[in-house]
């Protein structure tokens, strides 16, 4: 397995701009994969989206894939570096995808199942991957029972992408600081 990075943060906190930046650092010769998950859904998206198209250099190349990212890239011949911009994004999407009145377990078995993939692909790569994501469990509670599900289940696919990454990138104002480094070790 190559490296994976993982890159969290609040939103706005400079998680693509520093992923974009540190892909660029890590394949001189400009061949990255990036990995889009959003879906424009409305005009708002559609925005965000053209956005970050434009601030992405031309050459390299994009898959769009708003769930099974996993699957869509398991046997692929992939570049050096691959981008997943952004978990935040495929988990809504696999929620959603699932319906407001799915039950809780039934949502979770498919997240899990959704970053297990992920990870395997990961895995079986030569690639070093930067993951984005966003960091969503510091705020206030969901008052709804979809927005609770979602925060949790971001947070466990977060941990699962933690667990296994080299770097846990935690992006503070447009400043990374790496917390796998920083972590506690018992006596």
């Amino acid at each position: 397995m190559g490296k994976l990075f993982l890159v969290i943060g609040g939103a706005r906190s400079g998680k693509s701009d520093f992923a974009q930046a540190l892909a660029e650092r890590l394949s001189p010769d400009g061949k990255v994969l990036f990995v889009a998950t959003a879906e424009a859904l409305d005009q708002e998206m559609e925005r965000r989206i053209e956005a970050h198209k434009a601030s992405r250099p031309p050459q390299w190349e994009t898959l769009e894939a708003s769930t099974n990212v996993g699957k869509a890239l398991m046997g692929k011949e992939l570049p050096p570096v691959v981008v997943l911009d952004c978990i935040t994004m495929l988990v809504s999407n696999v929620l959603l995808a699932g319906g407001e009145s799915e039950p809780t377990e039934k949502a979770l078995s498919r997240v899990d199942e959704e970053i297990e993939s992920l990870l395997e692909t990961c895995r079986r790569s030569d690639s070093t991957w930067i993951v984005v994501t966003n960091e969503v469990g510091l705020g206030v509670v969901p008052a709804s029972r979809l927005g609770r599900l979602f925060r949790d289940m971001l947070g466990r696919a977060n941990k699962m992408l933690a667990a296994e990454a080299d770097s846990v990138l935690w992006m503070v104002a447009g400043i990374p600081v790496d917390v796998k480094r920083l972590k506690w070790e018992p006596d």
